[in-house]
């Protein structure tokens, strides 16, 4: 018997995925002003459904909405980018703490090796976009071994305002992809051996290197 047809996703959340994706990969970039029009054209769809993903889009903090106008994407300020910073140092710490209260567990370490072998070769692939979101799948596989789903849900909310930053960070040049990649290490490092202590450490590190970059930018 064959498999049954895949169905298409529905119209909004095409618009949805291609709006993300542009803020992401930097091809709409802070204070650009989208017309419901342009971007129905874009995908295809009318203008219902931009509509539908433009409040979707509205409720992350990534655009403001102006009737009869378009969508304004939302800068990321200064003292947005620290705060999101230090909610995600708050979440990774005591999650990576939890995750190392007991016997380190095999299935997991394996896990952010592979992700951090992925993320390798896309940065050397020179692909910006995938490997940061390689970088998201990695901070995310300690968040959601924590098992707590509410943490989870709240951390990826922080990490869909945070993946422009990211994009537009490594497009600058800074931090360079082997200097992410060897703090990546550590911490993986630091969570196979179960330290628990050095792990939480070397988050704080790594992501006060990141905050630094962001707010230079």
């Amino acid at each position: 018997m064959s498999p049954a047809p895949r169905t298409a996703p529905p119209a909004s959340r095409r618009v949805y995925d291609h709006v993300k994706g542009r803020l992401v990969d930097g091809s709409i970039e802070d204070g650009d002003l989208l017309s419901e029009g342009a971007v129905a054209d874009a995908v295809g769809v009318s203008r219902t459904p931009v509509r539908e993903a433009f409040l979707q889009l509205e409720a992350e903090g990534l655009l403001a909405l102006y009737p009869k106008r378009g969508a304004l994407v939302v800068p990321v300020s200064t003292r947005e980018a620290c705060e999101l910073f230090a909610a995600r140092l708050l979440v990774e710490a005591d999650a990576l703490r939890t995750v190392l209260s007991g016997p380190v567990d095999p299935a997991l370490v394996a896990e952010l090796r592979a992700i951090l072998a992925d993320q390798r070769r896309l940065a050397g692939a020179g692909d910006l976009v995938a490997s940061a979101e390689a970088d998201r799948r990695l901070h995310r596989a300690w968040v959601a071994a924590s098992g707590n789903r509410v943490l989870l849900r709240f951390y990826d909310g922080l990490r869909d305002r945070q993946d422009r930053m990211t994009v537009a960070m490594m497009r600058r040049g800074g931090p360079r992809p082997d200097e992410l990649l060897a703090e990546h290490e550590g911490i993986v490092d630091a969570v196979a051996a179960g330290d628990a202590e050095r792990a939480a450490a070397l988050i704080a590190a790594h992501l006060d290197a990141a905050r630094a970059a962001s707010i230079e930018g």
